[in-house]
């Protein structure tokens, strides 16, 4: 397996800093707009969270929103019923059980209405610079790609690239994963002619 080459590769090909390609401005912010990403893109997820996050500017906001009214404002992200309602569940609880602070504990974030371990892990590596793995599509396929895993499930495939890759690499392994399949290892239609990762490739497409 050629890890050690291809996360070289990645720090030579893609920034090593930490990106969040979800614009926000507060820890709840974020929470809320990767609650939304689900199934839906992160440019369409800011452009709702633009005049979201000016309409309700506070977890009381959320917490006390109209349902049907929070419906219609993230209707756009799709799948807006149940996202509507863990929002407003999941503000609630922020302010009646952590007095509106943002907990960076695992177990906690993923006890909130909505939030699984892709969500509470985008909130502790981009909140917190706390070492985690966010498994999203472009990380699942590619990670798949490149024989880091054989499997479909986010949470298994969480914690085998936390047994392959260093701690140092876990947070810039997403945004660097994201960018290239942005970029060219897209689904549809792969580049591999002008892929830097082809020779470690073992999914290459010839």
């Amino acid at each position: 397996m050629n890890t050690e080459k291809i996360l070289k590769k990645l720090d030579e090909v893609f920034p090593t800093e930490d990106k969040c390609y979800l614009n926000h401005e507060n820890p709840w912010q974020l929470l809320f707009a990767t609650i939304m990403s689900a199934q839906c893109t992160d440019d369409r997820v800011n452009a709702v969270t633009e005049k979201l996050y000016k309409k309700y500017t506070s977890l009381e906001a959320f917490a006390e929103a109209d349902i049907k009214e929070l419906e219609a404002d993230i209707k756009s992200t799709g799948f807006y019923h149940n996202k509507a309602k863990n929002i407003k569940a999941a503000a609630k609880m922020l302010i009646e059980e952590y007095g509106g602070v943002m907990p960076s504990e695992v177990e906690k974030l993923t006890a909130l209405p909505g939030v699984g371990r892709k969500t509470a892990n985008v909130v502790r590596s981009h909140i917190f610079n706390l070492p985690s793995i966010v498994v999203d599509t472009h990380v699942k396929r590619i990670s798949k790609k490149w024989g880091f895993t054989e499997s479909d499930d986010p949470v298994k495939i969480e914690f085998e690239l936390m047994e392959l890759l260093p701690e140092e690499h876990w947070i810039r392994y997403n945004t660097q994963v994201i960018a290239l399949g942005r970029t060219i290892c897209k689904a549809r239609k792969p580049d591999c002619g002008v892929c830097p990762f082809a020779e470690f490739c073992p999914g290459k497409t010839l």
